[in-house]
């Protein structure tokens, strides 16, 4: 209504600068932002073509419009003056905002009916626990339609699709200063899923989708199940993106359709980058794959990626997913490390059989290795082995990218049978786990462990070195450099048999975005268990939350090597 008034009198047209002038506002801190971004006064003060009769009418508006603004935030008896002043060409407005007591929650009545009542009691719960605002809190415009929607949001969460806001009333006394909230909400039937649509299929075959879907027709709908099928159709490699929309329509509850729109990817993707870390030093890289091999989507892929130490090159060719979301693939690659002065050169062929769920990780492989070790002194080692092996990948956070609470756990299983391609017989074992402790609201314990073994009769030169382990780095023991703790001869650092790493650390958030640590790391790795040496380190760092994941930047002393060595990750959990 103002903005048109203001039209009316001719702003926007060509008119003389009669009118210039500066406001300053003067109220508390908290309510100074939100009236120099909303008053109108304020934001006309740029114009140079304001008359004299549009000022008055904006000067004479202005204290009302104030009582508006700060009644969103809860002051509902502000003393408001305005006084105008000149000095010389210079024209000053102020506003003196006395916002007076500050209206508190007196009462919260969140009534929630339908068949939610008899159904999931538990779900009228979880909707009256969602709404923030709580007797004896402030209140304010945005927290009211934020609490409102909150609670709504965890009733449609799960079986309640079409739950909806029937009442809102918010009461305001401004003589005692209290304001009595009623919400009411009515659940609608429970939902079930029906099957899926696919929309935006061009290049690849819409069975893929149907593959990887986890959801059963007739299943109670629930928002996760959702998410999940979503992220198990972007883990694949054929879709850029994917949104999901399940029909709700209370009339029709039973198997609500569910649309699954993708945008597809090209069938050639290139991708490179660039980056560095204090373990491996600076690197380059690049991934090529086309999605459409024998016009069939199979997947073939090349990787390449150049680092100080290291060397490394990938080919796999990979075939859609099957029935039970398996993607069967055959894979080469070559690596070549630089490592403590101990040069590992490894050639690995062969077949896996994986499939990726919400919580878990599935990977069935058959792979030929074949290493070369050259070390500073004595001849060199070639080692082979032909390994079956298996391994699962557990993952239970409450944030896979920023995770506060739960744990990751991981463990391999292989062995090898001498003269079966393989040089000696041995069972491999390795596993790795995090446990994530919030504290309060903001800060966490981290404790980290990782165990390794290679169990042979035989010498740990007819064992692969890449099937072996070293100890030391940002993610094993810090303190120490990067695979530096091992079998050390004459100043080669080899890889053993036994690994035993772990660690502690304790994480202070000072806000959402920034936060410190401090940790301690103890670990040893070695080829005769008995001969063992430990080795531990203690440090401090800062934890950020950057936009692609947490960047740790950490510093860290060796108390057996008396060294100070700083690290730069970007940590992901799994």
């Amino acid at each position: 209504m103002l903005l048109g008034t203001l039209a009316v009198l001719g702003v926007g047209h060509a008119a003389p600068a009669l009118a210039d002038y500066r406001v300053d506002i003067e109220s508390p801190r908290s309510l100074r932002k939100l009236l120099k971004d909303n008053l109108d006064l304020v934001r006309f003060a740029k114009r140079k073509d304001l008359s004299e009769e549009q000022f008055d009418f904006l000067l004479t508006a202005a204290p009302q419009q104030v009582k508006e603004l700060v009644q969103t935030q809860g002051y509902f008896s502000p003393a408001v003056s305005t006084d105008v002043s000149r000095e010389g060409d210079e024209r000053t407005v102020t506003i003196t905002v006395e916002p007076g007591p500050r209206t508190a929650i007196h009462s919260l009545n969140v009534a929630v009916t339908g068949p939610v009542q008899t159904e999931a009691p538990a779900r009228v719960d979880a909707s009256r626990n969602a709404f923030s605002l709580q007797p004896g809190a402030p209140f304010t415009q945005s927290d009211w339609t934020d609490a409102k929607s909150a609670s709504l949001d965890a009733l449609q969460a799960q079986r309640y699709l079409g739950a909806r806001l029937t009442h809102s009333e918010a009461r305001i006394d401004a003589r005692t200063q209290q304001a009595d909230l009623t919400v009411a909400y009515d659940s609608g039937p429970t939902f079930t899923l029906g099957p899926l649509s696919v929309s935006g299929v061009k290049r690849y075959p819409a069975w893929i989708v149907d593959h990887v879907n986890p959801l059963h027709v007739g299943e109670v709908y629930s928002r996760e199940r959702i998410q999940e099928l979503q992220r198990q159709i972007q883990n694949t490699p054929y879709y850029a993106s994917v949104a999901i929309d399940v029909a709700n329509d209370p009339q029709h509850p039973n198997e609500a359709p569910v649309s699954v729109k993708v945008s597809e990817f090209p069938y050639h993707n290139l991708r490179s980058g660039i980056g560095y870390s204090t373990d491996t030093g600076a690197r380059v890289e690049g991934t090529y794959s086309y999605n459409n091999m024998f016009g069939r989507a199979w997947v073939l892929s090349t990787q390449g990626r150049l680092e100080q130490d290291s060397r490394y090159g990938s080919i796999q060719l990979a075939m859609p997913p099957d029935e039970k979301a398996y993607v069967n693939s055959a894979l080469a690659s070559y690596q070549s490390t630089d490592v403590e002065d101990t040069n590992i050169y490894s050639a690995r062929f062969g077949v896996q059989r994986t499939r990726t769920l919400q919580f878990y990780d599935y990977a069935y492989s058959l792979i030929y290795h074949q290493d070369r070790l050259e070390q500073n002194v004595g001849p060199g080692e070639i080692a082979k082995a032909l390994v079956p092996s298996f391994a699962w990948t557990r993952r239970d956070v409450d944030d896979p990218t920023f995770p506060r609470k739960g744990n990751l756990f991981g463990v391999e299983l292989g062995f090898a049978v001498r003269n079966v391609l393989s040089d000696a017989t041995f069972a491999r074992v390795y596993s790795h786990g995090r446990q994530y402790f919030p504290l309060g609201k903001r800060d966490l314990v981290l404790l980290r462990a990782e165990l390794g073994g290679v169990f042979s009769d035989s010498a740990s030169r007819m064992i692969p070195a890449s099937l072996r382990f070293r100890g030391g780095g940002a993610a094993s023991i810090r303190g120490y450099g990067y695979q530096s703790v091992g079998n050390n001869v004459s100043g080669s650092v080899l890889p053993t048999k036994y690994l035993v790493t772990g660690g502690a650390e304790y994480q202070h958030w000072l806000n959402r975005d920034w936060g410190g640590a401090v940790f301690y790391d103890v670990g040893t790795a070695a080829d005769v268990w008995r001969e063992r040496r430990f080795y531990s380190g203690v440090g401090f760092g800062v934890r950020w939350r950057s936009p692609v994941g947490p960047v740790n930047l950490d510093l860290a002393y060796g108390l057996q090597n008396h060294s100070i060595r700083p690290y730069i990750t970007l940590g992901v959990a799994f």
